[in-house]
């Protein structure tokens, strides 16, 4: 049997520093991750306002849930959302990055005007749509008008306010796009020189060999996208605030006004666990089926 070999005093001095080093961010993550999770969970078993003691109530809160009528519509207001933006906010950067991977002249102007509406505060770019979504005045209807259309209500109506918010998503899309463009970049040039020898044209080059080189960085936006639109609150916040008749009631918004506005901190945080279990339950799921449809360079 073979003796294990002894750490020499540099090897021990280094892991000493190591460890040192990477404390922080582990206690970082123990107590502001990991920490409000475990409280949470506890607080979601509970009855309590913040001002009153807890009151464990066991599992009440989480079957409740499936009876109150406003999440089960906040619910469906955040799936319809989740249909709508993640094809788009997939699909469209993907289309602008391999436009911005040509080369014409004043591309890295045109690079950076797709990229800004990304760095633009939420808050900043939800004031913005509320003045290009403005039924009276606002500049998408103004152009409707001047084509000789109908205007629309957008964000005021309750069958258009979740295709704006979801048109409005692809605004913000700049870091999709910079990422998808990082991956068109690595895509072998000699791969489409081979298909132009072999006659293949431009659209056949894109379907047999950008999306399948590229099945890895979609994958990836994919599910971000998913988790992202699962976690929508602050368009609706500030645009609609839920509205008009709750047809823009985002889960996450309905998990604010129960924990902020009527102080049902145990309700709430029964309703945080439950948007996590469904967020990595679809994830999941997405993982689970990757295997039949994104190819890596390895071949796998």
């Amino acid at each position: 049997m073979k003796r294990k070999k002894r750490m020499s005093l540099k090897d021990r001095t280094q892991l000493k520093w190591g460890y040192f080093f990477i404390a922080p961010a582990i206690i970082g993550l123990l107590c502001f991750n990991f920490g409000p999770m475990l409280f949470s969970m506890w607080i979601s078993l509970t009855k309590w306002d913040v001002i009153t003691p807890q009151e464990f109530i066991g599992l009440k809160n989480y079957l409740n849930l499936f009876k109150d009528p406003l999440v089960i519509k906040s619910l469906q207001v955040t799936a319809y959302y989740t249909l709508l933006s993640v094809p788009l906010v997939t699909c469209v950067p993907l289309l602008i990055a391999m436009l911005l991977n040509t080369k014409v002249k004043g591309l890295s102007v045109f690079r950076t005007i797709f990229y800004i509406p990304s760095i633009v505060p939420v808050v900043a770019s939800s004031a913005i749509w509320m003045y290009i979504y403005n039924p009276m005045y606002g500049l998408l209807n103004s152009i409707i008008k001047a084509f000789g259309g109908h205007t629309h209500n957008f964000i005021f109506s309750p069958k258009e306010v979740i295709p704006s918010l979801a048109v409005m998503a692809v605004w913000a899309a700049g870091n999709t796009v910079v990422i998808y463009l990082a991956g068109l970049q690595g895509v072998s040039r000699q791969l489409y020189e081979a298909a132009e020898i072999d006659g293949a044209g431009a659209f056949a080059k894109f379907r047999k060999i950008t999306i399948p080189m590229m099945t890895p960085i979609i994958f990836y936006n994919f599910v971000m996208a998913i988790i992202g639109s699962m976690q929508t609150f602050t368009q609706s916040y500030i645009m609609t605030d839920g509205g008009p008749s709750n047809a823009s009631l985002f889960y996450s918004l309905l998990v604010y006004r129960t924990a902020f506005k009527q102080s049902q901190m145990g309700y709430s945080a029964a309703m945080s666990w439950v948007l996590f279990l469904i967020i990595a339950a679809l994830t999941a799921v997405v993982f689970k089926t990757s295997d039949k449809w994104v190819i890596y360079e390895n071949g796998e």
